[in-house]
């Protein structure tokens, strides 16, 4: 039986092999091939990384179990093969206690760990922010993204919105009208109100690593600080009707001028106040005295 010395030299090289092999990678790959970071590591949001740190450590733990579960399998197929000469049906066992436990306890502590580590992100995800820099309302409709942004008043008579359209492709796929843009400002605490007009859809912002539900009569939330300008990608990730795949938006994370910039552009062109006043599915609720359509 080989010695304990024996067995540290001979892991020596495969832990040096192994730190070699983690020293090159990039942090494209150290984030597991997920958006939302540049080739230095930027990470687009100050959550970003933890999402991404939650998804790569699960992996890992998930593949050291993975190999280990093959391991054994491949073990117990050669050590107690039929060998030549044999007959009838291996001698067999009734139970084995220390490896029923083993394999009882294991997968215990993996389920409470997992669901400890994600409960303990989820927390710091799901946390609002109560006094924002930004407040922003994201409408989702059967097929575009409307986006208002809150001012101080209650009423908000000092928002200013922009209305989404439906994207239009051409034969070959490529989209050839103008998305719905949503503006951030960066390095700036951000809260978005959650709203729908119609069914569920989701929204999501593919390089942020997390997407909320829209439902009509139940607001979500979503609070972050984008921590990187750039333009990124938004769809819904809901399932919503015939043309939920076109159902895109553009976001732009910029500089608290330009954001101020654009903002002026949408009060100059008369796009103030709630946005609902202006557009509404919804305003002929039964009691509210509006005429149904065909009434005369």
């Amino acid at each position: 039986m080989p010695s304990k010395r024996r067995i540290r030299w001979a892991l020596l090289p495969v832990g040096i092999a192994a730190a070699a092999v983690l020293a090159g990678c990039t942090p494209t790959e150290l984030h597991g091939f997920l958006p939302g970071f540049t080739e230095d590591g930027q990470a687009a949001t100050n959550h970003t990384d933890m999402v991404a740190g939650l998804w790569v450590n699960s992996w890992i733990v998930l593949l050291a179990v993975g190999v280990i579960t093959w391991g054994c399998m491949g073990w117990a197929a050669i050590a107690y093969r039929r060998r030549k000469g044999q007959t009838g049906l291996p001698v067999q066992l009734r139970y084995n206690m220390p490896i029923e436990i083993f394999y009882t306890i294991v997968p215990l502590i993996l389920v409470v760990g997992f669901f400890a580590f994600t409960a303990r992100d989820q927390t710091i995800l799901e946390t609002q922010y109560d006094d924002p820099d930004v407040s922003i309302t994201a409408i989702g409709k059967q097929w575009a993204f409307d986006f208002q942004y809150n001012g101080e008043a209650e009423d908000n008579s000092d928002a200013v919105w922009s209305m989404g359209v439906q994207a239009q492709t051409d034969e070959a796929g490529n989209i050839t009208s103008e998305l719905p843009t949503l503006y951030l400002p960066v390095n700036k605490t951000v809260k978005i109100d959650l709203e729908s007009r119609d069914v569920i859809h989701s929204f999501w912002i593919i390089d942020f690593l997390y997407k909320k539900d829209m439902y009509i009569g139940h607001d979500n939330s979503w609070s972050f600080t984008p921590t990187r300008e750039g333009e990124y990608d938004g769809k819904c990730a809901e399932l919503c009707g015939e043309y939920h795949s076109m159902m895109m938006f553009k976001v732009k994370v910029v500089s608290d001028a330009e954001y101020e910039a654009y903002l002026e552009t949408l009060r100059a062109e008369g796009q103030t106040g709630d946005i609902n006043d202006e557009y509404d599915r919804l305003q002929n609720y039964p009691g509210t005295g509006a005429q149904a359509e065909g009434d005369e």
